[in-house]
């Protein structure tokens, strides 16, 4: 006959061994940065963004966590701020920035040029010899491994981009961003919105006819270059799925632009949507493919 004793500690040593094995013990992303020691500013700001439960869950994610002195080189008025009750929609965006869908190890992010993080917007990536930056971040530290994902530890806060920051950042936009800066619009549209821009490429603007857009980004026309650009700006976030719900919608100009939408094509006026959703911390950017212009 089998001792019960015997066979009482067989299952629970089993049941350790396997949970070693398998991880079944360790801690989640939350616990495993409260436990570090290092994280204590990014684990505050966590619970302040009413994040806790979002990063307890079974992701799994990619965390790129900054330390307790990459916070410490934001200054101090900027963290006392994001930590009210009243930013914490800011302070979601920014740490939401830090966060990538799924489980990227080490060896994996070096493979790549960006990653989309669960705030919505893109982190660069760079690798350069044994050096890996995340935007302006150095990753100091990989493969903190959580039950629900995977940290790596990098030096600095990083922060997402506003609709001019964005951009800027891009290589499609930099006529759009000269006639910003030209009209005297760039504090406007990084202002905290929230703005829908119908974005054109520097392509769209090259349809123009020749010699349009010099004479517009002269000083003596700026009120006209004001009128074209605020022409492709609606107020609030407007995103791919609600556009498409429209007939028109009215600009920041005061005027309307109409909207179509035909076999999975979406027209704004003339222009066709080639890209739509990229997400700024002040609202959303869509991409077309030529310049609207408003009625005189």
């Amino acid at each position: 006959m089998l001792n019960f004793k015997a066979y009482f500690w067989c299952l629970i040593f089993t049941s350790l061994t396997w949970s070693t094995i398998f991880g079944k013990d360790t801690k989640d992303i939350v616990d495993t940065a409260q436990s570090a020691g290092q994280f204590k500013t990014l684990v505050t700001a966590v619970k302040a963004a009413g994040l806790v439960e979002t990063l307890q869950d079974d992701g799994p994610f990619t965390v790129f966590a900054p330390t307790d002195a990459a916070f410490a080189k934001l200054p101090n008025e900027t963290l006392d701020a994001l930590l009210r009750p009243e930013n914490r929609s800011k302070l979601q965006s920014i740490l939401t920035y830090h966060v990538v869908p799924g489980k990227l190890m080490a060896n994996d992010v070096v493979k790549l040029n960006s990653a989309e993080t669960v705030f919505g917007q893109e982190i660069a990536i760079r690798t350069d010899g044994s050096t890996v930056r995340v935007d302006d971040a150095t990753v100091i530290k990989t493969n903190i491994a959580a039950s629900n994902g995977i940290i790596h530890v990098i030096d600095s806060v990083i922060l997402p981009k506003d609709i001019v920051d964005l951009a800027m950042a891009s290589d499609s936009f930099n006529t759009l961003v000269t006639a910003v800066k030209a009209a005297d619009l760039v504090e406007t549209l990084k202002g905290e919105g929230s703005f829908t821009v119908f974005a054109p490429t520097d392509a769209a603007f090259e349809k123009l006819p020749a010699g349009t857009l010099d004479t517009l980004l002269k000083p003596e026309n700026k009120e006209k270059l004001q009128a074209i650009l605020t022409y492709h700006v609606v107020p609030g976030k407007v995103t791919a799925e609600e556009v498409v719900k429209l007939n028109s919608a009215r600009t920041v100009n005061g005027q309307k632009v109409t909207i179509k939408t035909s076999y999975g094509s979406v027209m704004i006026n003339d222009a066709k949507v080639i890209k739509t959703d990229l997400i700024a911390t002040n609202g959303i950017i869509h991409v077309i493919d030529s310049v609207i212009l408003p009625k005189e």
